[in-house]
């Protein structure tokens, strides 16, 4: 499982041309889920996104979690995550999980951020979307998890 996590001021996903969700002050969480992945790295991703130091503190050092600053999370799947460019030029989607069992984890995901107590919003899965965020810092850190961890 691999999520792109950004430290936003705000994001959104507008579909079709409409809001859809968005949130103030915290996280950007884009969501690829692999073939292999399982409940358990859903869970452990989870606690550790909510609990990452990557907010100032009053010296302005990154040391408060989103939890600390009371911040959202909108968190948006993103199977090209999975992606592979090694080989050619098109890249290639063999790792990412097929969509019924990648739509499961996913929501598993958004249930355990939701049960440390953070305001979450969600994108919708498969669809077509338009994600704005301001970018604050900018601050970004790709976090994977895997069954060989």
């Amino acid at each position: 499982m691999k999520v792109l996590i950004q430290r936003v001021k705000r994001a959104s996903v507008t579909i079709e041309g409409s809001l859809f969700s968005s949130i103030e002050q915290g996280i950007l969480a884009l969501a690829g889920i692999e073939k292999g992945d399982t409940e358990a790295l859903a869970e452990k991703l989870a606690g550790k996104i909510v609990n990452l130091r990557i907010f100032p503190d009053e010296q302005g050092k990154m040391n408060k979690s989103l939890r600390d600053i009371n911040g959202e999370m909108l968190i948006v799947s993103q199977f090209t995550l999975c992606g592979d460019c090694k080989k050619g030029t098109r890249p290639s989607f063999d790792k990412s999980e097929e969509p019924k069992r990648a739509n499961e984890l996913y929501e598993l995901f958004v249930q355990k951020v939701r049960e440390h107590g953070i305001k979450t919003a969600v994108g919708k899965f498969a669809s077509m979307m338009d994600v704005e965020l301001i970018n604050d810092g900018p601050v970004t850190f790709m976090l994977e998890a895997s069954n060989h961890d």
